[in-house]
């Protein structure tokens, strides 16, 4: 991943939560940025390069847990900023969904911004496929 990244990043702050090893890890994580080849996020606990680490996403429906491979982690003051690469198939294409709701929740937070209507996470839904899904670049 690097300077010859293949992908956009997105930024977000979607609330996430990882397990390693099978072993769920208490405390809510937030989402750095995201791109289809990987995502990047804040960690209270340092997490080893090599880590097989599975990312939750509480706010999808249904909920998603995405396989991957830590890749890289920095520390930082109070927390670490650490990268996961995703390899396979089925794991890009439940990142891609995950860009699609950073979209969304970006939307929502831009309507309250603009012009002051509170929606739900549904309505931006809503709202957002119907004025940008056919303009969301189809993964290959």
């Amino acid at each position: 991943m690097g300077a010859d990244r293949k992908f956009i990043r997105h930024p977000s702050e979607i609330p996430i939560k990882f397990s390693l090893d099978e072993v769920a890890h208490d405390g809510k994580e937030y989402l750095r940025d995201i791109s289809l080849g990987g995502l990047s996020f804040r960690s209270k606990v340092d997490i080893p390069i090599g880590s097989h680490i599975a990312i939750n996403i509480p706010l999808a429906n249904p909920k998603l847990k995405i396989p991957g491979i830590v890749v890289w982690s920095r520390e930082h003051d109070d927390h670490f900023d650490v990268g996961v690469e995703f390899n396979n198939s089925e794991s890009k294409f439940q990142v891609r969904m995950l860009e699609q709701i950073c979209y969304m929740e970006e939307y929502k937070k831009e309507i309250l911004d603009k012009d002051g209507r509170v929606l739900t996470s549904e309505e931006a839904a809503i709202e957002w496929i119907t004025k940008f899904a056919a303009e969301f670049p189809e993964l290959k």
